[in-house]
């Protein structure tokens, strides 16, 4: 049987070494915390990268301040919202060149072009959307 046991001087293919101690992931980015509801009836899962702007519909939480934001949580991972839980996620502003294009179809272009905020919100009250401001109760 083969030595598993890899160091610095003969990696496997694909590995990845880390330096020992503590990793910090998306340091000096902006974050929020917003409260999340599921209002469907069925779990929803978000990945580590997806636009949380537009996610699922049923997920209720102030869109207009989650615009530009991902999951604060490890790369290829998710967080799971069982229907009617309630839960605090942090979020990290997206990195990169900023262009968000997909998804929901909500935005798809760069995040910063002149009013593509006002008009993804617009496409997320017109197609039905769940969304409150920060101050609104989510029960509502």
């Amino acid at each position: 049987m083969a030595d598993v046991t890899a160091n610095a001087s003969n990696p496997f293919p694909g590995e990845v070494l880390c330096v020992p101690g503590t990793l910090q992931i998306n340091a000096g980015r902006d974050t929020i915390t917003l409260t999340v509801a599921n209002l469907g009836d069925r779990p929803i899962q978000v990945g580590s990268h997806y636009h949380f702007f537009e996610v699922n519909r049923a997920l209720q939480f102030d869109r207009a301040e989650a615009y530009g934001f991902r999951l604060d949580i490890p790369a290829g991972t998710a967080i799971r919202f069982e229907p009617g839980d309630t839960k605090a996620v942090a979020l990290v502003a997206i990195g990169g060149t900023r262009y968000v294009h997909g998804l929901n179809n909500l935005v798809n272009q760069a995040l910063e072009v002149p009013n593509a905020k006002e008009t993804a919100l617009e496409r997320v009250r017109s197609l039905g959307y769940s969304t409150v401001s920060s101050e609104e109760d989510h029960g509502n």
